[in-house]
C-alpha cells in the first residue's frame, strides 16, 4: 500500500517523464509492488522503458527533472528509477541508463528484478511486463543469485568498515534471506517474511530486532557501541551463512 504522498509523487513524476523521453511503459517492483510498502523508509524501486536511447540534451534534461523532484517531497531521494530501451530488454546483463542514489549511472535489470515484475509488477503507465520483458527461468534465477553472493557479498565482508552503516546491515541480511527462500523453491519473499528466515538461519537476534524496528517500528538512537557490536555479529554470521548457502546451491545443480 502507498500513502498519499508517494502516489503524488508517483503521479508526478509520470506526468513529468512523458515530455522528456520517448516513454513505453513505467512498472514498480520492489516494495512497492510486492506490498510491503513503508513510506518514508522503503525505496521506490521503478523501470521507465523508453521506445529509444536518450539523446545527450535528452539525458540531461532528465537528471534535472529528477534532480527538481526533490523541490515536490523528500520522498523523492528514494526514488530509483532504471530507463531500458524496449529493444535491449532481452539481456539481463545489459546495463541501462538508472538514475539512483540521486545521480545518473548505468547498470542492469537484474534477473530478481525481471522476476519481480513478472510475478507482481506494477503497471504505472504503458504495457505490461509480460508483452515486453522476456521471462526469467529459474535456472538464470538461482546462477544471478549465486554470483551475487560469490562476487559481491562475499568480498564486502572484507570491508568491515562498511557494516557500521544501517544499509549494509539491512541489505546484507535481508540479501541472505531472501536468496535462501528463492533457491529453496524458486519464490520471491518480501523483507518482512525475509526476517523469519533470518530467524529460522540463526541469525543474531538483537541484529535482527535492530532491523525490524527501523523498518516497522520505532528505533531508538544507536549507541558507538552497538553499532560496533552488530557489525561484528553481522560479520560473523553473513560468513559462513553466505558460503553455507552457495554450497546447498552447489549440490543442488
Amino acid at each position: 500500500m502507498t500513502d498519499q504522498n508517494t502516489e503524488q509523487l508517483i503521479e508526478h513524476f509520470v506526468g513529468a517523464l512523458r515530455p522528456v523521453v520517448p516513454l513505453v511503459s513505467v512498472w514498480a517492483h520492489g516494495s512497492l509492488a510486492g506490498g510491503d510498502y513503508q513510506p518514508g523508509r522503503s525505496d521506490l524501486d521503478l523501470i521507465a522503458v523508453l521506445a529509444r536511447p536518450c539523446t545527450a540534451a535528452e539525458e540531461r534534461q532528465l537528471g534535472e527533472m529528477h534532480r527538481n523532484l526533490g523541490s515536490v517531497t523528500p520522498l523523492a531521494s528514494k526514488l530509483h528509477c532504471s530507463y531500458p530501451v524496449v529493444t535491449a530488454l532481452a539481456d539481463p546483463a545489459q546495463p541501462h541508463l538508472t538514475w539512483a542514489h540521486e545521480e545518473l549511472m548505468h547498470r542492469p535489470v537484474t534477473p530478481v528484478t525481471r522476476r519481480e515484475l513478472h510475478v507482481f509488477g506494477l503497471v504505472l503507465h504503458g504495457r505490461s511486463p509480460a508483452g515486453l520483458l522476456p521471462p526469467v527461468t529459474d535456472g538464470q534465477l538461482a546462477d544471478f543469485i549465486v554470483k551475487d553472493l560469490k562476487s559481491f557479498w562475499l568480498p564486502a565482508l572484507d570491508h568491515p568498515e562498511w557494516w557500521t552503516r544501517d544499509i549494509w546491515i539491512d541489505l546484507g541480511l535481508l540479501t541472505l534471506a531472501r536468496a535462501t527462500a528463492t533457491l529453496r523453491d524458486g519464490g520471491l519473499i518480501t523483507k518482512a517474511d525475509a526476517l523469519g528466515v533470518l530467524t529460522e538461519l540463526g541469525a543474531p537476534a538483537d541484529v535482527v530486532d535492530d532491523i525490524r524496528q527501523r523498518r516497522y517500528g520505532v528505533p531508538d538512537a544507536p549507541t558507538e557501541q552497538w553499532i560496533a557490536r552488530r557489525a561484528e555479529l553481522t560479520l560473523v554470521f553473513l560468513g559462513s551463512a553466505i558460503e553455507q548457502v552457495i554450497r546447498e546451491a552447489g549440490t543442488c545443480q
